[in-house]
């Protein structure tokens, strides 16, 4: 198994790789954000072990971006940030777990082999479908009826999380937490802008529409 350590503490790291290469897995290691990104997008690893904090880029910026990218490789967060409001902010932003530091490393090994054993029983999802609206989540593609539909970024994160919580009523503080990363409403029309926006691309010259306003309660996506 092939790990790739994100960490910017050397002596934790020595420590953490040492101890790794002992139980089996093969550790390379990065210390800047920016390089660890890189190389999480290009090789393809079994797990991520990232720190929060780290030069270049921060953990949750690196693991925020290979989500947008459809990658699903397993991550474990390391940080000695432990509020309950962390821990959700990390697995909100993608993150499988989260170690607060310090740990022991008996702990870090289980949670590692946990998250191993999740990851075999489930193959990564790369395509999201409702209907006839398609959504390709390696391509970053989306159409209906075969018909291509030209997304700005944040409208296909929004469609991203509205497909995959299809047939459920999504909130606003869903949407504001989920799709913006912002923790209180900052009471303006920036979700009604964007549904406005996505409901007339992929509703206005198709039949059945698919994006529905659920009054007082938020937003479906589904087939009426």
């Amino acid at each position: 198994m092939r790990i790739l350590l994100i960490e910017d503490d050397r002596k934790l790291a020595d420590y953490l790789r040492k101890a790794l290469v002992e139980v089996a897995f093969v550790v390379d290691h990065l210390v800047d954000g920016r390089e660890g990104l890189l190389a999480a997008a290009s090789i393809d690893y079994d797990i991520l072990i990232v720190d929060r904090m780290l030069p270049g880029l921060d953990g949750l910026g690196i693991v925020r971006t290979l989500r947008a990218a459809g990658n699903r490789t397993p991550v474990l967060f390391l940080s000695a940030l432990g509020e309950v409001e962390d821990r959700v902010e990390g697995l909100h932003a993608g993150g499988d777990d989260y170690l607060i530091k310090p740990f022991a490393f008996s702990e870090l090994h289980a949670r590692l082999e946990a998250l191993l054993r999740r990851g075999s029983a489930e193959a990564p999802e790369t395509r999201l479908r409702v209907a006839d609206l398609e959504m390709d989540l390696l391509k970053r593609e989306v159409s209906r009826a075969g018909t291509s539909i030209q997304l700005q970024p944040r409208e296909f994160r929004l469609l991203e999380y509205l497909m995959r919580n299809t047939g459920q009523v999504v909130t606003r503080t869903m949407l504001l937490e989920q799709v913006w990363d912002y923790r209180f409403d900052p009471q303006t029309n920036v979700i009604d802008v964007h549904i406005s926006r996505l409901r007339g691309k992929i509703d206005r010259d198709f039949d059945p529409s698919l994006l529905q306003t659920v009054r007082g309660a938020g937003y479906l996506l589904g087939v009426p």
